[in-house]
């Protein structure tokens, strides 16, 4: 999935570019207001999700000094797609990276979250040499926290009121890993 020209498959998951195809199911998961409860945008209909999955199929394949991989998740036994998530990076000196994604609400508490960060970790630090990756959460969303710290992530930061978001100040937490703490976790398995 180096620039994700192939595909990365766990037990449970297979993790893919974006095709045309996902377009029903995006509209689904985007159209669901408890999905994007804590995220920047509010429910989207299907002529919106089109947009955004345009954005995701033109983005470039190669490297370049900021990049972001739109990743879809399905599921390896029948192909459904799951979530949306991403890896973005700098591959300048900095080498810094992020994570996040949204997962459809029948699919939450089953633990498909973290084993897709646990890959896109791996992505990062493995594949791209990444120094530091993060993920960060509206601090109400106490699922993705969990999410983000089961994958092994940990808090650096809560900041309190730092974003107004649809209307209202809300605090962000911070979670973040260094590829010196993964490669020790990677040892230890």
């Amino acid at each position: 999935m180096a620039q994700l020209e192939s595909s990365i498959t766990t037990d449970r998951l297979t993790l893919r570019r974006f095709a045309p195809g996902d377009l029903r199911a995006l509209s689904v998961l985007y159209g669901d207001e408890s999905v994007t409860r804590y995220l920047y945008f509010g429910t989207r209909d299907h002529v919106q999700t089109q947009l955004a999955l345009e954005k995701k199929l033109a983005q470039p394949v190669g490297i370049t000094d900021d990049n972001v991989l739109p990743v879809a998740a399905v599921l390896t036994s029948n192909g459904r797609l799951v979530g949306d998530f991403m890896l973005r990076w700098t591959a300048n000196e900095h080498r810094q990276g992020e994570i996040g994604g949204s997962l459809a609400p029948e699919f939450h508490g089953m633990g498909y979250a973290p084993e897709i960060y646990r890959e896109l970790l791996s992505l990062g630090f493995n594949t791209f040499g990444l120094h530091r990756i993060v993920g960060r959460c509206d601090g109400r969303n106490a699922a993705s926290i969990r999410s983000l710290e089961k994958a092994g992530l940990h808090r650096e930061a809560h900041f309190l009121e730092n974003e107004f978001v649809k209307g209202e100040w809300t605090d962000e937490v911070v979670l973040a890993l260094r590829r010196s703490e993964w490669l020790i976790g990677q040892t230890a398995r």
